[in-house]
């Protein structure tokens, strides 16, 4: 399982912060906070998380406090507090996904790959975690993989498998 870096230094690049300006530049003057949704995910895209170093620059970029940002940061599922797995598994977890086996899909998971939920493969290639409702209870349950958020329904242990392998084989082509 890889290490959770929470005092590693971030330096935001000349490009970074240009698109932080773009960013900033839609929104009316001294509203600059409306502007945290957008730079949080450009952070997220460049680093694969975002590190408590990470959101006090924001903060400091934005002239909010770094609060702000944490509550914003922690309430969205979509932005990662810790750092990840290259493939991120993301197993909805309500009533009618768990009917249907989603827990042991979530047990399945934990063993298969031997990481906890949210921790990350020693080969970095995985990390794993419940979501709510994503829309799909029909087919549960129901796996998607993000960023671009490919969704895998009707999962059995046995196609959790061949999904895992067929992700570690995409990542020694690439």
């Amino acid at each position: 399982m890889l290490s959770v870096q929470e005092n590693m230094t971030v330096e935001f690049s000349a490009s970074l912060l240009e698109k932080f300006a773009e960013v900033v530049s839609r929104y009316p003057e001294a509203r600059q906070k409306s502007a945290l949704l957008p730079i949080l995910h450009l952070v997220q895209a460049e680093f694969g998380w975002l590190s408590v170093d990470a959101m006090d620059k924001v903060a400091t970029y934005l002239h909010i406090k770094p609060i702000e940002v944490y509550e914003v940061a922690t309430f969205y599922t979509m932005f990662f507090l810790q750092p990840k797995g290259k493939y991120v598994l993301e197993i909805c977890r309500t009533g009618p996904c768990c009917l249907v086996g989603a827990e042991q899909i979530m047990k399945h998971l934990e063993d298969r790959l031997g990481v906890k939920e949210g921790e990350v493969t020693a080969d970095g290639l995985f990390s794993w975690r419940g979501v709510e409702c994503v829309a799909a209870c029909g087919f549960g349950p129901v796996l998607q993989i993000g960023p671009e958020y490919t969704f895998y329904e009707n999962l059995t242990e046995e196609s959790v498998d061949k999904l895992i392998e067929e992700l570690k084989q995409k990542a020694q082509t690439k």
